[in-house]
């Protein structure tokens, strides 16, 4: 005896159209093992035209059918993962122009060759980075550009996910690099706008330059000399580890300053309470030459009228605010090959009118501190320079004790003066001081500095500090070693 039609409709059963005994029309199909269902069109016992294929574990495809296979136009939901395609399919597989979205939130809409991302198009990753460009088997691969979650955007080549070959990174702190790279950082040859203003053009290794500076260099003997009252010239380079010149680099902001040995012991038992309080301000540094030294006020002149660039805040730092604001242009001479002494001797009768030295960008790895002067000594100092004269025990630079008794009175009457005094009447004040000690800088040694101020720092380091000697010498000792 034959078995009942709905015994097997138990486990597969098709409700729907027919048409010679063939599935056709629309209608709705259990498979045996009852995990795939089908509802929607039919043709000639096939699945044909717009359908939905639910899955028990409630994934599903809704979109054409052709031949009883998932082609043309759909959308494939996985229950698993949480991703949704919608585009173009090709025997089951998305093949052709589509857009994915995945369950972490990035997004994909491109071109698929069988199932992976291939040829053109648009990722948008978890974290809000988006490529346009290229892909091969999943991967950026070829031409394309990123913007990065930092806002870093990068143009160029890639090679399996990786950027490779040359391409443009635009930071978002303003920093540009454009030139090659190898496993995702720069390598080869590169040219770097950093965005302190720094320019390397040269060699890259694994993403740091081959050929950047590591040390300043101050050029000259070990003891520069400088004719008391006249300005000097310093030549500062930039050298690589080899001792070579950074010709790659340019556009390092570098300061110069001037200290003057720090001597504690000479402070008497009569230390004012400003003295006390200008030395907690200014705090001592060391020197590599075995003692410590405290700044020591430097200015300068020059044949232009200072050019100040206000654009960047590491050249803001000598600003025009700081400038006289009539400075008078120096006369130009006839000799090309002028000397120091050409310059007037400076004598400042107002230490409040002295302005620091500009700061200045590198060139080619070098740079010039023009019309460098050492003024004269703020009262504050006096009492260095004394203890320093007589520790080097010179003749020339002793004071007897009556000379030293009026000179701790003018000092006294001069940071009275500050608080007490009007302005006008400061110069009258000083007047009453000897020329050597208030009118031009003393005979004497002191200590010269320049500073990498860049900022930021480039590539996030600032070079080591230059030191040099410098020896102050009388007019007559000029060319005297």
């Amino acid at each position: 005896m034959a078995a009942p039609r709905n015994v097997t409709r138990a486990s597969q059963h098709y409700v729907g159209d027919v048409k010679r005994q063939l599935r056709h029309g629309y209608g709705i199909y259990v498979y045996a093992n009852s995990f795939f269902r089908y509802e929607g069109e039919w043709k000639d016992g096939k699945k044909h035209g717009h359908g939905k294929l639910l899955f028990r574990d409630g994934s599903y495809y809704e979109g054409e059918f052709v031949h009883g296979e998932i082609t043309g136009s759909g959308l494939r939901y996985w229950a698993a993962q949480g991703n949704t395609y919608s585009g173009e399919f090709l025997d089951g597989e998305l093949h052709g122009h589509g857009v994915m979205k995945y369950k972490d939130g990035g997004r994909y809409e491109g071109e698929f060759v069988f199932g992976t991302r291939e040829g053109h198009g648009l990722l948008v990753d978890k974290d809000g980075q988006t490529y346009s460009g290229a892909f091969h088997h999943n991967k950026r691969h070829g031409d394309g550009q990123m913007t990065f979650q930092n806002g870093d955007h990068y143009e160029g080549n890639w090679v399996l996910d990786q950027r490779q070959g040359h391409g443009v990174l635009h930071c978002v702190d303003g920093t540009i690099y454009e030139g090659q790279w190898r496993n995702d950082v720069f390598s080869g040859q590169g040219t770097m706008i950093h965005c302190s203003g720094v320019i390397y053009d040269g060699p890259w290794i694994n993403g740091r330059p081959a050929d950047v500076a590591k040390k300043i260099t101050i050029s000259g003997e070990d003891i520069i000399e400088v004719v008391q009252g006249s300005p000097a010239t310093f030549h500062v380079q930039l050298t690589k580890e080899d001792g070579e010149i950074a010709e790659n680099e340019n556009g390092r902001v570098l300061r110069i300053s001037a200290g003057i040995k720090h001597s504690p012991s000479a402070k008497s038992q009569t230390t004012s309470i400003l003295e006390l309080i200008e030395d907690f301000e200014e705090k001592p540094f060391q020197t590599p030459f075995g003692y410590e030294c405290i700044s020591y006020p430097l200015s300068y002149i020059s044949k232009e009228k200072p050019r100040q660039d206000n654009s960047h805040p590491s050249l803001m730092e000598s600003s025009s605010a700081q400038q006289p604001p009539d400075q008078e242009l120096l006369p130009e001479t006839d000799n090309p090959s002028h000397r120091h002494d050409e310059y007037p001797k400076i004598s400042i009768e107002d230490e409040d009118t002295s302005f620091p030295p500009p700061n200045k960008r590198v060139e080619m790895g070098q740079v010039s501190f023009e019309g460098v002067v050492f003024v004269p000594p703020p009262a504050r100092f006096l009492h260095l320079l004394e203890y320093n004269d007589k520790t080097r025990k010179k003749t020339s630079g002793k004071l007897t004790g009556e000379k030293t008794e009026k000179m701790t009175v003018s000092q006294e009457k001069i940071e009275d003066s500050r608080s007490e005094i009007p302005s006008k009447e400061r110069k009258g004040k000083k007047e009453n001081l000897t020329v050597d000690n208030m009118t031009i800088a003393r005979t004497g040694e002191y200590v010269v500095m320049v500073e990498d101020v860049t900022s930021p720092p480039f590539l996030g380091i600032a070079l080591p500090t230059a030191f040099k000697l410098v020896r102050i010498v009388p007019e007559k000792n000029k060319g005297k070693k």
